[in-house]
């Protein structure tokens, strides 16, 4: 298909209750980062930024944390999508939230019925049926793309480029491209016939290595370690567009590669409790979340103003790249008679 000549802009925010690294805050969950959700949706609509909230069941069942959703997308400046978690969707049990379940982890008929009724919660709560999803922790796997399929999605963001955390028992997405696709149903870094469209996040390695060095650092042996001795040294480390985790020079340098590289997408991604101070173990001080709301704030002038991205909700992208596919001719069939 033809790209288009400016990249589309998403931010995707994993929406959940506070400080979800933290067993006794699964165990009870609070909601403080959701009713400040509106301060930071001030600072999208700054930039005309139009994000998708992806949702949690926890989220789409507390009544203070509907009505601000519903404020949210009654305005006509986001979109409300899902937000897997397996360890507090239904059907769980106590032994999923102790051990913070990959969804690949599970029985697939059990990841069917979980994004059923997280589905089900979101359209109740917002009263419209979601049709973005993310799996948390990254733990998607290709037998979920028919799960989705039937439940009305159209759009998958759950996979990152080189993420891969096999030795904790959870996925590998080491071989994703960061193109988007249309998932296969045996592999999910590779494209196939289904009808749900990839959108990876945006990550890439610090500085441009051919892909086998690339794959060799997604695998190198003890792999904390390794990766920090790796970034210590200047050698390479991992970047994404996600402000926790990244300097602002470093998204606005993997930004413009991007770009240059022609790229459809910027997807940036972070969690809706990063963005209050003390929710997460990202920004613990009112410092650091200014420091954090900063960086976020002038990627988004650099990416639309300096790259002249366009902001879009993922559903916006992937109907706009849906139609951009279908308009393509079959290469099967024969030319159009002059």
């Amino acid at each position: 298909m033809t790209r288009p000549s400016a990249p589309r802009l998403l931010v995707g925010i994993d929406t959940e209750s506070d400080n979800q690294w933290d067993a006794r805050s699964r165990a009870e969950p609070t909601f403080d980062n959701l009713y400040a959700l509106p301060e930071l949706h001030d600072l999208f609509r700054r930039h005309d930024v139009r994000p998708t909230y992806v949702v949690t069941y926890p989220v789409a069942r507390d009544p203070r944390s509907i009505d601000v959703l519903r404020g949210l997308h009654e305005n006509g400046t986001c979109e409300i999508g899902a937000h897997h978690h397996t360890w507090e969707t239904p059907p769980f049990g106590p032994e999923d939230a102790a051990r913070h379940a990959y969804a690949c982890a599970l029985p697939v008929e059990r990841v069917d019925a979980q994004i059923g009724a997280l589905t089900d919660a979101v359209e109740e709560a917002v009263g419209r049926r979601p049709v973005t999803y993310r799996s948390g922790r990254f733990g998607f796997a290709a037998s979920h793309v028919a799960c989705l399929e039937r439940h009305g999605y159209l759009i998958d963001s759950s996979i990152a480029p080189l993420f891969q955390e096999r030795h904790k028992g959870g996925p590998e997405f080491v071989d994703a491209p960061l193109t988007p696709y249309f998932l296969s149903y045996d592999d999910a870094t590779a494209p196939g016939t289904s009808e749900i469209l990839e959108v990876p996040l945006s990550a890439a390695l610090s500085r441009r290595v051919p892909r086998v060095l690339a794959r060799a650092y997604a695998h190198v042996p003890f792999p904390y370690t390794s990766k920090r001795i790796l970034r210590k040294l200047g050698l390479a480390h991992v970047v994404w567009l996600r402000p926790s985790y990244s300097s602002l020079d470093e998204m606005r340098g993997l930004a413009r590669r991007l770009a240059d590289d022609g790229e459809p997408v910027l997807n940036v991604g972070f969690h809706s409790s990063e963005a209050i101070a003390g929710g997460s173990p990202y920004n613990r001080t009112a410092d650091e979340l200014r420091a954090f709301l900063h960086r976020l704030e002038q990627f988004l002038d650099f990416a639309t103003t300096g790259l002249g991205a366009v902001p879009m909700t993922l559903a916006e992208f992937g109907r706009e790249y849906a139609a951009g596919r279908s308009a393509q001719p079959d290469p099967g069939s024969p030319p159009c008679p002059a």
